[in-house]
C-alpha cells in the first residue's frame, strides 16, 4: 500500500466555541495522509489511474469552510469526504492544527488527529 501525502495546507477558517473565534476566524494548518494501491499510476504515469492530491485538497478547503464548534467535527467530515469520493483510498491520517489558539496561554497550536481504515 503506496501513500500520498498532503502536508501544511493552510486555511484561514471560523472555528470554534468562542464568539470572537466565528467572527474574527483564525490560521489553521491541515495535514493528510492517504493509502491507497497506486501500482497501476506507477506503471501507466495516468493521472486517471491513481488519487489527486487536487481533489484531496480541494475536499480539506471546502470543509475547513464550513464553520464548526469542534475540529473534531471538521476532521471527521474531511474523512468520510475523502472515503465517500475517493474508492481508491484505504486509510486516512488527518492532522488540522488551530494556529495561536484563544486558550489563555502561549500556545503555538492545538490540533485533532484521526486515523481511520475504510470499512467493508
Amino acid at each position: 500500500m503506496e501513500q500520498i501525502i498532503l502536508k501544511n495546507i493552510r486555511s484561514y477558517a471560523y472555528h470554534g466555541c468562542l464568539t470572537e473565534e466565528t467572527a474574527i476566524g483564525s490560521d489553521y494548518r491541515t495535514d493528510l495522509k492517504i493509502s491507497a494501491d497506486l501500482k497501476k499510476s506507477m506503471l501507466s504515469d495516468a493521472l486517471q489511474d491513481t488519487v489527486d492530491y487536487v481533489h484531496l485538497n480541494r475536499i480539506v478547503k471546502e470543509e475547513m469552510a464550513i464553520p464548526a464548534k469542534l475540529l473534531e467535527n471538521v476532521a471527521a467530515r474531511i474523512v468520510k469526504r475523502i472515503f465517500d469520493e475517493i474508492p481508491e483510498v484505504q486509510k486516512v491520517t488527518l492532522k488540522v492544527a488551530k494556529i495561536n489558539p484563544p486558550i489563555g496561554g502561549d500556545v503555538e497550536s492545538v490540533s485533532v488527529k484521526i486515523k481511520q481504515e475504510r470499512f467493508g
